[in-house]
Formats: C-alpha cells, sequence, structure tokens
C-alpha cells in the first residue's frame, strides 16, 4: 500500500509530466501514467512527420518511463470527444470573427473529465499534470490556483475554467519549481535524452502552426466563399481587397498585403459583411473590456467592484484594472489603455499570484 495513495498523472512524453510522475512516484504516491491521444493530424494537412504530445514517439516515451519506474501506463484515445468539441469550436470560432482559446477549452471540458473519469474507474483519489501552476484550499472552502513559481513558464492562465469539484481532486507537482530545476532533475534521473526536449508552443492539432492552412482543409471552399472582402478604414474608406476574414486575427501587422504608408493593424473584424477593418496602433487600443462564460475560481461572485490584474493573452504581462459582475458578464475597466482586445480570446483576474477567475472577451 502506497504511502499518500493512488493519483492518476497526465504524462505526454515531454520533461515537465514525466518529471511530475517521477516526483511522485518518489513521494511514496502509488502512480499510474496515462497519455492522451487527443489529435491524429495527419489526416489534417499536417507534415508527414508527427510531433509533439500526441505522436507516436512521445506516447512510447512515456510508457518507456513508466516501465522504467515500475509504474503502470496507459493510453486513453480522447480524439472523438477532442475533435467534436475543440477542433469544431476552433473552426466555428474562427467562422464567426473571433480567436479561439482552445486550449483553455481543451483543459475546461476534455482533458480533466476524460482523467477524472477514468481516475474513479482506476480507483485513484487525485490526478496531477505537469503545469506550472499551484493549487490550495482556503478558508472560503474554495480551491484556488496561483501562478507557478518560473513566472516564464507559469501556466495559470490556460486554468482558469477548470471546475471546483476538479480542483479539489488536482494536484500539480511542478508549481514551486523552474523549468531549468525540471531539466536538471532530469538528468540526475539519468534522461539525457528527456531534459534536453525542446519546448512545443504550437496548437496540438495545427503543428504546422499554419492555422489558416487547417481552416482551408476543414472548411469545404472556405477560399471560394471569403476571398476579395474589403479592408476598410474606421470610416468606411475602402483601402484594398483580402483573402478572406477568418484568416485575420485582430492585432495582427504582418502579412497583411497592403501598404498604406505607415504601420496598420487589423482592429475589428466584421464577418457578417466579410469586411476587415485596418487602424493605427492608437485605434488599436482600448480601456475597458466585456467579458462572458465566467468561471471563478478563488471567490464565489464578484458583486462588487475590485482591483485585479487582468491578462488578454497568455504571454500578456497584465494590467491594472477593475472588475466587476454583471450578470452573467464581467466589466473591466483598465486603468490605462490596453492594445489588441482579441474577442474569443481568454482573460483572466488576478489577486496577487491567485487567480480570481477567467472568461472569454467579447
Amino acid at each position: 500500500m502506497s504511502k499518500h495513495g493512488r493519483i492518476l498523472v497526465a504524462m505526454s512524453g515531454g520533461v515537465d509530466s514525466s518529471v511530475a510522475a517521477v516526483m511522485l512516484h518518489e513521494q511514496g504516491y502509488e502512480v499510474i501514467g496515462l497519455t492522451m491521444k487527443t489529435w491524429d493530424y495527419a489526416s489534417a494537412g499536417g507534415s508527414s512527420k508527427e510531433t509533439g504530445c500526441c505522436s507516436l514517439d512521445s506516447i512510447n516515451d512515456a510508457r518507456a518511463l513508466a516501465v522504467g519506474y515500475g509504474f503502470p501506463h496507459y493510453i486513453l484515445d480522447i480524439r472523438s470527444e477532442f475533435g467534436d468539441f475543440v477542433i469544431d469550436n476552433f473552426v466555428d470560432e474562427y467562422i464567426a470573427g473571433r480567436t479561439p482559446n482552445p486550449c483553455v477549452l481543451c483543459n475546461t471540458h476534455i482533458k480533466w473529465e476524460a482523467l477524472l473519469k477514468r481516475a474513479d474507474k482506476l480507483d485513484c483519489e487525485f490526478i496531477a499534470t505537469g503545469h506550472y501552476a499551484n493549487v490550495r484550499l482556503q478558508d472560503n472552502g474554495r480551491y484556488v490556483i496561483s501562478k507557478g513559481k518560473d513566472e516564464n513558464k507559469d501556466q495559470s492562465y490556460v486554468l482558469w475554467g477548470v471546475s471546483q469539484k476538479n480542483l479539489a481532486r488536482t494536484k500539480f507537482p511542478l508549481g514551486s519549481f523552474s523549468k531549468p530545476e525540471i531539466r536538471q532533475m532530469a538528468l540526475d534521473m539519468g534522461q539525457v535524452e528527456l531534459a534536453g526536449k525542446s519546448e512545443s508552443y504550437e496548437i496540438c492539432f495545427v503543428p504546422d502552426n499554419d492555422y489558416r492552412s487547417f481552416l482551408r482543409h476543414k472548411v469545404k471552399d472556405l477560399e471560394g466563399r471569403v476571398a476579395g472582402g474589403d479592408f476598410v478604414l474606421a470610416d468606411g474608406t475602402i483601402v484594398g481587397k483580402h483573402q478572406g476574414y477568418p484568416f485575420y486575427t485582430i492585432g495582427q501587422r504582418k502579412g497583411l498585403g497592403i501598404a498604406l504608408g505607415h504601420p496598420m493593424f487589423v482592429t475589428s473584424i466584421q464577418p457578417d459583411t466579410n469586411t476587415v477593418v485596418l487602424g493605427t496602433a492608437d485605434e488599436l487600443e482600448r480601456k475597458q473590456a466585456w467579458v462572458k462564460n465566467l468561471n471563478l475560481v478563488k471567490y464565489e461572485t464578484i458583486t462588487e467592484p475590485i482591483e485585479a490584474v487582468t491578462k488578454i493573452r497568455y504571454k500578456d504581462a497584465g494590467t491594472q484594472s477593475t472588475i466587476v459582475q454583471m450578470g452573467q458578464h464581467m466589466k473591466v475597466d483598465f486603468l490605462h489603455n490596453v492594445s489588441g482586445i482579441a474577442p474569443g480570446q481568454s482573460a483572466v483576474f488576478y489577486e496577487g499570484n491567485d487567480l480570481l477567475g477567467g472568461g472569454f472577451l467579447m
């Protein structure tokens, strides 16, 4: 019988989840490793060589590590539910003129649910992942996510949607470590190849990092339907033709294929008329945002205005703001202008290092 009980660890085959699994194993947990197969991207026009968390190499690396340390390892095929939910949403959001956040959706609706469902079948009390974040139970009975020690790797931003009941059974073993420390641990384990594995910043089902090609592959005759729309200025002046509104994102400057004598950015996308609005950097700035599909983490409600730092994208440093719930939405008033608020992206609210909650920008 293990010292701490049985725990199911999500293992991608990368250095983070591998070290997390070994760490828990050495702490006395009865570890069971699980690798989730989310996507087979050769079928979606990806490159011929599969890479990343769903590749056969990654699955084999995870299994080899588990075998080496003497704990069980399973593979869970969730391609069907992943595709039906995450990928369909990804396509639908771009067609609606928004910029989706698939990793948030996957964590919120697919990965945690799949892990806990399998954890129940395997009689595991807890699940663990290799995210750089922390979770704790506070006095008000709520589980709170806080930033990981490594500011460069903190992944709390993509975890805002995880529910309280799921957080209650979640552990993040890497939260108090930096990425260099984790790589060193892998070396100390004798896992030289693992320690040297490169980072993956791509969306797992768009491994060529070309979402436009992915959309063309998924949506029949997309280019034929959307090519030739107007680039316009804020006053409605037509300044050129574009390749189709789904192929542009808010804040985009490069690849517009238009020269107006000074830098221009995408400031608005209007799918109903296949129009892409261009403007200056100043026209891209906003001082207020509205957020929907809220999930609050630290407090059950925020019905009185409170000060928070709001991040509007993963690598955003965050901006001081005042937030307050207005019905089903959160109103965010920024202390100073922020640039590139993109509908569909996540807005995530922090109080110090603690995650207050988040939602999708409107």
